[in-house]
């Protein structure tokens, strides 16, 4: 796919400083874009209040700069944009696709757990009667938004017809037109009471919204295709082609992550590494 049909994006959450994973993710989709003539998007994927900071997203700018990326203006911020995450929830809701759950984390696996055996590890409810959900939501009780997978097979007929196109490769070399599964997920949640919308429904909306035709991102993400395939179908959304691309490994094997405290490109830049060692270091 060549010209102006080409959109793809980066979009990193600032819940930490961007270090050789993250560059190699945005240069892979900066890099795939100019290839063709397409366009480049950089979204703030700051809907964690808790976790997102300022400075993270303003050192990821500096970050990405310093990589040589331009991007295009303005950048989406998903903070900003909650009343769009609000109403494709109200749509689910209103058609009877979404349930309050009022499980605690720890609840959802204990009856994980107890399920019988050989089932799949993914989590099934069912909203409340509605004389008790209502009692709960007026004494304040936290609760979250989940999907109901019962709901979105029976409205769209089965699973049977869902497929996405991968034009990467997945973590166990899934290539090609993809059957997707979203029972391996479960009933996702798409909103908690205290926080607007989760990640699946935010990146479905903001892909639409921003006109995204290539998701390129690491094979960690893989499996989440399958239900954000799912949210496209049940709110009409056009589905992207994506690309999964292979994780970046340190020396003991393990992936870099935030998590992990991996070497950040601060600490690279501050040590006296310049952009083009870096790039030709991941191959650019």
């Amino acid at each position: 796919m060549s010209g102006p049909a080409f959109v793809t994006r980066f979009a990193p959450s600032p819940t930490g400083y961007l270090h050789r994973g993250h560059a190699f993710s945005a240069l892979t989709a900066h890099e795939a874009a100019r290839a063709v003539h397409g366009r480049f998007l950089l979204r703030i994927e700051d809907i964690d209040r808790t976790r997102c900071r300022p400075e993270f997203e303003a050192a990821a700018l500096e970050d990405l700069a310093w990589l040589g990326l331009g991007w295009e203006d303005p950048v989406r911020r998903q903070s900003e944009h909650m009343a769009d995450y609000g109403a494709a929830l109200r749509d689910l809701s209103e058609r009877g696709l979404t349930y309050r759950c009022f499980r605690t984390r720890r609840e959802i696996a204990e009856a994980i757990e107890s399920a019988p055996h050989g089932a799949m590890e993914a989590f099934r409810g069912a909203p409340l009667p509605p004389d008790q959900e209502a009692r709960r939501v007026a004494a304040g009780e936290p609760y979250a938004w989940r999907l109901s997978l019962a709901a979105a097979e029976r409205a769209l007929g089965g699973f049977e017809r869902l497929s996405f196109v991968e034009e990467g490769e997945g973590p166990d070399g899934e290539h090609g037109a993809i059957a997707a599964r979203p029972q391996v997920g479960g009933d996702v949640v798409l909103a908690r009471k205290d926080v607007g919308v989760a990640y699946h429904l935010a990146v479905v909306a903001d892909d639409a919204l921003q006109g995204v035709t290539q998701v390129i991102r690491g094979q960690d993400l893989f499996e989440a295709t399958h239900v954000q395939r799912l949210l496209q179908a049940l709110l009409a959304l056009p589905t992207p082609t994506y690309r999964h691309h292979r994780l970046l490994t340190g020396p003991d094997g393990r992936r870099f992550a935030k998590r992990d405290r991996a070497e950040t490109l601060r600490e690279l830049r501050a040590s006296g590494m310049t952009a083009a060692d870096l790039r030709g270091e991941l191959g650019f």
